[in-house]
């Protein structure tokens, strides 16, 4: 039997669908934005910070952006409680701690894009500069003892946590979380499992990025989306393969909205 009390489970389960969809505006801009730019249609290639700051130019940006760092603020305590209280079972063995650790490492990025939005909406703090704000972190590792080794481990979680994106989206584990009518999943599904497979990509080229700044002892070496974006550029069928992925984050964008609507929310605390 579960002893909390109703209003404090409802606002629990309030702050998860917040997060949820504010999650899914950040990549609904994000892969916007770089498809724009993928097609020649304005702007450029951004990441997470960057769409934030262009939220300030839209009609009533600062409140929009106020309420997207609450949601985020929330997301990051959902997370934090699915990581210590396991509230989706994934137990206490070897897989089980890996994907927790993941959730409270989810929480902690969430909480620094929650601060970074709070400060544009006050006006403290200026361009994002290095994307989503992987060399910072990088250089603040690498200044740590063994530095190297804890970049080069942040690296190997992000290219497991990739990988267990594409195999969430390929086998459509999330359907266990849904409570999604069968009209709603037709459509529904296929874009879920497309947006997880291509934020897993995304997770694997920004834990390579990670990887090589070790390997080189240079944190500039590392990045994030928007370093994805630009390597992308660079190849052969540059601008078919940035369309793809921005096409692949937007998807993503709908599966976080979905998750925020349909996904069952269980608070144990």
């Amino acid at each position: 039997m579960d002893s909390n009390p109703p209003n404090q489970r409802d606002a629990v389960k309030l702050f998860a669908r917040l997060g949820y969809a504010s999650r899914g505006v950040v990549y609904l801009l994000v892969g916007g934005l770089a498809a724009l730019a993928a097609f020649g249609q304005g702007g450029q290639t951004e990441g997470s910070r960057g769409a934030l700051e262009s939220v300030l130019t839209a009609p009533f940006g600062k409140v929009l952006l106020g309420i997207i760092a609450l949601g985020l603020v929330g997301y990051a305590v959902w997370r934090t409680l699915q990581a210590l209280q396991d509230t989706d079972h994934h137990g206490s063995g070897t897989k089980g701690l890996a994907i927790r650790g993941g959730l409270l490492v989810s929480a902690v990025t969430h909480t620094f894009l929650a601060f970074f939005a709070a400060k544009l909406v006050v006006h403290i703090g200026g361009s994002s500069g290095s994307g989503d704000g992987s060399e910072s972190a990088a250089s603040w590792l690498m200044q740590q003892p063994f530095g190297r080794w804890l970049v080069a481990a942040v690296g190997i979680a992000l290219i497991g946590a990739g990988i267990a994106h594409a195999i969430k989206g390929w086998k459509a584990k999330f359907d266990r979380h849904f409570s999604m009518p069968a009209k709603v999943q037709r459509w529904a599904y296929p874009v879920c499992r497309f947006g997880l497979a291509v934020r897993g990509l995304v997770f694997v080229m920004v834990g390579s990025f990670f990887i090589l700044a070790a390997y080189q002892f240079n944190p500039n070496q590392a990045g994030g989306t928007t370093e994805v974006f630009s390597t992308l550029r660079g190849q052969a069928l540059g601008q078919w393969l940035l369309a793809f992925v921005a096409v692949g984050l937007f998807a993503f964008g709908v599966y976080s909205l979905l998750t925020a609507v349909y996904r069952r929310i269980n608070p144990s605390l």
